[in-house]
């Protein structure tokens, strides 16, 4: 039987790529989406792939989620924490709110979807979690004091709970990707995202293919002994 994976975020960009490197690799994959009912359609008519609607923010939302997807699919193997928003500004025009938006949805999705699958996944003695950091949860971000510290908590938190899951046979881990050619980063003007690849020393940014494939790895059967690691995957712009 094919193992079961739940990707958040997992209709578009990196996770749309994650998705189907997983599916390509024989997983059933079930993609998690937060509100665009019509790309989430249109990207299951694309894929095949089955998409499911809840706010990984929402504690008790993930362990629904996660009982829908058992329900219609088997129990869960695989979870890859891809979810994730932006609420830029400096500190001075950062409100209470947006620096709780991105800690709630970045942070405590990775909390909440974890908690919900952790307990089947160490009684069946196998399981793969992986969390999408980030260059900036690395290196820092001028203007991203959320998003930054999020992501530097994603591989606090992915190094402490690998020593959890270690005896049990599960897994978990994190990539930490650089610039990637998504619609989040095509939003950057064009003289901005200049500089950016700039300093990139491959000289291009990266493909979400290549996130993927890094995420497909670390999710397979010969990862076994790769736990507590973050994998950082960003042309060599920042090595940590």
């Amino acid at each position: 039987m094919a193992r079961v994976a739940i990707v958040t975020g997992g209709t578009r960009g990196i996770g749309e790529a994650i998705s189907l490197a997983l599916k390509d690799a024989g997983v059933t994959v079930a993609a998690n989406y937060a509100g665009n009912d019509e790309k989430a359609a249109a990207f299951t008519e694309r894929t095949g792939i089955k998409a499911y609607k809840w706010d990984v923010g929402d504690f008790d939302a993930c362990a629904e989620g996660v009982k829908k997807v058992e329900a219609d699919l088997g129990p869960v193997d695989i979870v890859v924490n891809n979810a994730g928003i932006t609420r830029d500004g400096t500190i001075l025009k950062m409100s209470r709110e947006m620096w709780e938006d991105v800690i709630r949805i970045n942070l405590g999705g990775c909390f909440n979807m974890a908690h919900a699958v952790f307990p089947g996944m160490r009684t069946r003695k196998w399981g793969r979690i992986v969390n999408i950091g980030s260059i900036n949860g690395q290196a820092g971000q001028y203007g991203q004091v959320n998003y930054a510290a999020a992501k530097s908590g994603i591989h606090g938190f992915t190094k402490a709970l690998s020593q959890e899951g270690a005896r049990f046979g599960v897994t978990v881990n994190a990539i930490a990707p650089g610039y990637i050619d998504t619609d989040m980063v095509s939003a950057v003007p064009a003289d901005v995202l200049e500089k950016i690849v700039a300093k990139i020393p491959v000289g291009r940014l990266g493909q979400a293919h290549e996130i993927a494939r890094g995420v497909a790895f670390l999710c397979s059967e010969d990862a076994g002994f790769v736990t507590g690691s973050t994998l950082s995957i960003n042309g060599g712009q920042h090595m940590y």
